[in-house]
């Protein structure tokens, strides 16, 4: 069994998903050094450097399951001439670092339009027309309608589909806000469960309102999740803090938006497990 990252077509989801349905996803939150192209067939590819990172997921596979990648991806051992070369690499998660092999340009002429995301999931959502519609978990302050009203926005929230159970994560205020120093939500990919509302916002409601509200992509970025919405799993897409630090508790303000915007719709149990962790927090921080 060997380690693979993929960003492409071969991550949750996309056109060649199914070639690891059987593999054991180690990370959907995953990373590595590197520059994201758009290739303009429909695919991605990547380069290795240092002056950035690719997203996407880390998995361990079977041998068989490794040849079936490098057949996808143009790869032979010992080759000159290979579409992707395979190799190895760091990759960072939330639980730390580890090798994996990674699939890089083998060919020039693929590095046609640099991604400054790194993600290519990302960067096919966003680039859909504006009224298309994806949903969103929102697990923070944004289950709180109070500032989406403040600042214009709450036509774009109007669809709110129900509670989303997102297993294998946990809430933690892992960003420190540069306005006061306290602790901001995030989601960390360390087992347990999150609960939080799912809406289905337009598009727009992205490049409009949130990114500029969540910091993309200083602060938190875009990414993916399948949370459990009314019994189906469905992908969402969320924001996670890119460089996360020790805990801080949040500000009275910043949590009372949190538990006021959950306290309706998640479970009891949940909201006072949340209450109970940020009260924590603060007698910590004393």
């Amino acid at each position: 069994m060997v380690n693979v990252f993929v960003y492409g077509t071969l991550r949750k989801n996309e056109s060649n998903a199914s070639l690891l349905k059987n593999a054991f996803c180690l990370a959907e939150q995953a990373w590595t050094e590197g520059v994201l192209f758009d290739t303009g067939f429909g695919y991605p590819a990547m380069t290795q450097s240092s002056t950035g990172y690719v997203f996407g997921e880390l998995y361990k596979v079977t041998e068989s399951e490794l040849q079936s990648l490098d057949h996808l991806e143009g790869y032979s051992p010992g080759s000159t001439n290979n579409l992707y070369d395979r190799v190895k690499q760091t990759v960072y998660t939330d639980q730390g670092e580890t090798m994996a092999y990674v699939y890089v340009a083998g060919r020039k002429d693929l590095l046609v339009k640099k991604i400054s995301s790194g993600d290519w999931k990302e960067y096919r959502l966003i680039n859909r027309d504006l009224k298309e519609t994806v949903h969103y978990f929102a697990y923070g302050s944004c289950m709180d309608n109070k500032r989406f009203i403040e600042d214009g926005a709450n036509h774009f929230f109007q669809k709110m589909k129900g509670v989303g159970i997102l297993s294998n994560y946990t809430l933690r205020f892992t960003r420190k806000s540069s306005q006061d120093g306290m602790g901001r939500a995030d989601i960390v990919e360390e087992g347990g469960i999150v609960e939080g509302k799912v809406y289905e916002i337009p598009i727009q409601a992205l490049k409009d309102y949130l990114y500029r509200r969540e910091g993309v992509p200083f602060a938190y970025r875009p990414t993916f999740v399948t949370v459990n919405l009314n019994g189906k799993m469905v992908e969402a897409l969320t924001f996670v803090v890119k460089n996360k630090e020790n805990e801080t508790a949040p500000p009275d303000w910043y949590a009372e938006e949190i538990l006021r915007g959950g306290s309706e719709v998640l479970s009891e149990e949940y909201i006072d497990r949340v209450r109970e962790h940020i009260h924590m927090l603060k007698i910590r921080g004393r």
